[in-house]
């Protein structure tokens, strides 16, 4: 009976938000809620933005139904969608004016703050160094620790937005990362967890938002979407990682794409003395996109990424005894060649 009630939310929520991008698209159109194009953009065409919010309204929606039939803490459903809300509506007031960097980022960690309060602050997952160890002790870092995750839970919900560049990528990452995240707690207990629901909830809810997204896109999330996204994904890490340690590690891996690139690019520009909050169009998929001329070939292809190089990696370190920190490295090696390759971070030609 249960597993009748979660398959039921989860085809309302795909359906739903579908519908809810479609309307939400109608209303962006008929307020002129446009990004036109300019020098800074991945796009060519004036398109319609703020289809995110569809996203934020079903999740939470469909998370507090989820709530009334399993057993969700309370501090679970206050981070999520306390946190997520606060998050959405900090995107959803830029996307319709604009507010300034400096109260945007406190908003932020007002955000992150809240939701780490809510799972219970941020657990060990720092092993020692000694690679040969059976049993590997984690380090507890006390308030360093969550003063760590602070900083986690703000970068994430920040490079989430940085790689909302082009159509469907933070999409596909979304579902991607969800289901794989999914697919490790399933195999972890070979049991369905409410942690495991709530990861396929989000996919399903992304996924009919990407109905519209896929490239040629017909909507953009905008920051409301993209950075519910970034925080969610980031406190369900946070999660995982209070019901083992090494889980944490795994939904680093399954974010690698989004995390190296983003992290590469920004420390770069950074270097090179350019202010890392202004627009640019010099992440890695973006010279990728320009390259090949094509934003379906990119999101596709990160989408293989994920499900071919990085779900395994992230298995193995969330299922076996391999060293997280070798399974990080080796994980995100090829990503730092890739980014590299395609220079990220490069000075763009005006």
């Amino acid at each position: 009976m249960f597993a009748v009630k979660w398959i039921f939310i989860f085809l309302v929520a795909g359906v739903v938000s579908a519908l809810l991008t479609g309307v939400l698209r109608r209303y962006a159109l008929a307020k002129q809620l446009i990004d036109i194009p300019n020098i800074r953009s991945s796009h060519s065409v004036p398109t319609p933005r703020g289809g995110g919010v569809a996203i934020v309204v079903v999740f939470l929606l469909g998370l507090l139904s989820l709530s009334n039939i399993l057993e969700i803490s309370s501090g679970t459903l206050w981070a999520l969608c306390g946190a997520g809300a606060w998050i959405a509506l900090i995107g959803f007031l830029d996307d319709h004016g604009h507010i300034a960097a400096r109260w945007r980022l406190l908003a932020h960690f007002i955000g992150a703050a809240l939701g780490l309060y809510g799972l219970g602050g941020f657990p060990s997952i720092f092993y020692t160094l000694f690679l040969g160890s059976s049993e590997p002790l984690l380090i507890d870092l006390g308030w360093v620790g969550h003063f760590i995750g602070l900083f986690y839970l703000v970068w994430l919900l920040n490079l989430y937005n940085f790689m909302d560049g082009i159509d469907g990528l933070a999409s596909i990452e979304a579902i991607s990362v969800s289901l794989g995240g999914a697919a490790l707690l399933f195999l972890s207990h070979q049991a369905i967890t409410h942690e495991t629901l709530i990861l396929v909830l989000l996919a399903l809810t992304v996924l009919g938002f990407l109905f519209w997204n896929f490239p040629p896109a017909k909507i953009f999330m905008g920051d409301a979407g993209s950075g519910f996204l970034g925080i969610i994904l980031g406190l369900l890490s946070i999660k995982a990682a209070w019901i083992a340690p090494q889980f944490f590690w795994s939904m680093l891996i399954l974010l690698g794409a989004f995390i190296v690139d983003a992290t590469w690019t920004l420390g770069r520009r950074f270097s090179q003395g350019e202010k890392v909050y202004e627009a640019h169009r010099s992440h890695a998929y973006q010279y990728a996109a320009r390259y090949y001329g094509s934003h379906k070939k990119i999101s596709l292809a990160v989408m293989l990424i994920n499900v071919l190089w990085l779900l395994p990696w992230a298995l193995a370190v969330g299922l076996t005894d391999l060293n997280v920190y070798v399974g990080l490295v080796l994980a995100y090696t090829p990503l730092v060649v890739l980014v590299i390759y395609f220079g990220a971070g490069k000075r763009e030609l005006t």
